[in-house]
């Protein structure tokens, strides 16, 4: 069974990771595609505002031929078959408009851009017409793209060859993070459900393990009540058996003997019933409690008398520090004394050999009684401590093996704490024995009768 539940998890594991893997190779291959797709519509923008201004370019003014002089060839000529530069005809708002709507057009309404107009013919100053932040962005080519046209006439035109050298030069920044926003939906998307799929497959694990440690408790509480009804119903059917025998029944002080075992075996199976009819009632949250005012002290010295005889036989002994000044809470009591019940006998069970020591201590903290059960026993592991108060689950005791029970106690002890609005937590050393220590809040009234008195 281990081995198939150690398969089920690697094979998903192994399909999670690789769902991962081409999750993340979806978004590199699309991101690239995007990219080359985000370029090529860029270059065609530029492409159409670079060819309206060169077809523009090669058109003469329309303000007429100059006068000439007779001398040929003449300045006057030049300077008629000089056409206007782009910085010329046109200014940078309107090369900005332009580009603005080409790029719109092609679906990049979003795109940021800086531009600038480069003439190869000047030496001084290249750039006729540049934006604030061309410059800059063409030194960082690492975030920033640069895309060019060049603005010569078209062939054919009677300006060939006359216009001057110059070229479209665009530059869009932050690319990267422009592609990473336009495919954020996609990228959530894919997140959000590989999320999901992680959440499923630790939900899955994790449920699995739940069934496998419910299905050994199972097993174990189903071997811990045949053990817990097989004795007592041995014991009793050996003492009925003894009844019959003619000595027996004629004996008087036999008759009782046996009858009492009986008596006794049958009060045992009733006991252990009860408790696991009170943890099912505790699974189903349908305990009624009944609360009145309670002294806490009152209840630790009646539980003390009647574990007196256990602890004698084990040459053990209990010292009561009953140091609270205000005792008295709300409480049900048949349930806060078996809660108290069950921490002694959890001591005088999981006791050493010879001398055990329990000590009750009780102190007042602000408006709480708090109550420590110390015993000097064979203590718990940190790994037991984390888990004392699970349902079913046993500690294991080492060499101990006459202690007996469900698994129950502890978890019912944690259970009517907190229903009673109290808190517990346990301190333990293996070797060294156990704390536990619990906080009750006091009753309000006690509280008010207490101040009172006290300004008295």
């Amino acid at each position: 069974m281990k081995k198939i539940y150690l398969l089920i998890i690697i094979l998903i594991t192994l399909s999670l990771i690789g769902i991962i893997v081409v999750q993340i190779m979806s978004i590199k291959n699309a991101l690239i595609i995007k990219n080359e797709q985000l370029e090529q519509n860029i270059q065609m923008a530029v492409n159409e505002v670079g060819q309206e201004i060169a077809e523009q370019s090669g058109k003469f003014p329309s303000a007429g031929f100059p006068k000439l002089s007779p001398e040929w060839p003449s300045d006057q000529f030049l300077k008629l078959l000089k056409t206007p530069t782009v910085a010329q005809r046109y200014t940078p708002n309107q090369v900005y408009d332009k580009l603005k709507m080409a790029l719109n057009k092609h679906g990049l309404k979003k795109t940021n851009f800086e531009f600038a107009v480069l003439n190869r013919n000047s030496i001084t100053n290249n750039y006729e017409m540049q934006t604030l932040n061309f410059s800059k962005l063409l030194a960082d080519t690492t975030r920033s793209r640069t895309f060019w046209f060049p603005l010569s006439a078209p062939s054919g035109s009677i300006a060939e060859g006359l216009v001057a050298d110059e070229e479209l030069w665009v530059i869009v920044p932050d690319v990267k993070n422009f592609l990473l926003e336009s495919m954020s939906w996609m990228i959530a998307g894919s997140v959000l459900f590989t999320l999901v799929i992680c959440t499923a497959f630790f939900t899955t694990v994790r449920t699995m393990l739940r069934q496998k440690k419910l299905s050994e408790i199972k097993s174990d509480f189903i071997n811990n009540m045949t053990h817990e009804f097989k004795t007592p119903l041995a014991t009793i059917s050996l003492a009925v058996d003894a009844l019959k025998n003619d000595k027996v029944w004629r004996s008087k002080e036999k008759m009782d003997y046996f009858s009492g075992i009986i008596k006794d075996e049958n009060k045992r199976m009733n006991k252990q019933v009860e408790t696991i009819l009170q943890a099912a009632l505790l699974d189903k949250q349908e305990v009624q409690l009944n609360m009145k005012p309670q002294h806490v002290h009152e209840v630790i010295n009646h539980v003390a008398d009647n574990f007196r005889l256990q602890m004698e036989d084990r040459n053990g002994k209990a010292e009561l520090h009953l140091n609270a000044a205000k005792d008295v809470i709300e409480a049900d009591e048949v349930h806060f004394t078996n809660l108290l019940s069950n921490l002694v006998d959890n001591a005088i069970k999981y006791s050493k050999d010879s001398g055990l020591h329990i000590k009750i201590f009780t102190q007042n903290t602000g408006n709480a009684i708090r109550v420590k059960i110390e015993d000097n026993g064979i203590g718990m592991t940190k790994e037991t401590v984390s888990r004392i108060f699970e349902k079913f689950y046993r500690a294991h005791t080492g060499n101990v093996h006459n202690v007996k029970g469900f698994g129950l106690g502890l978890s019912y002890v944690k259970a009517m704490v907190e229903a009673q609005k109290g808190k517990i937590k346990v301190e333990s050393t293996p070797g060294r024995g156990s704390a536990f220590t619990m906080e009750f809040p006091l009753l309000r009234q006690t509280i008010n009768n207490h101040r009172h008195s006290s300004k008295t």
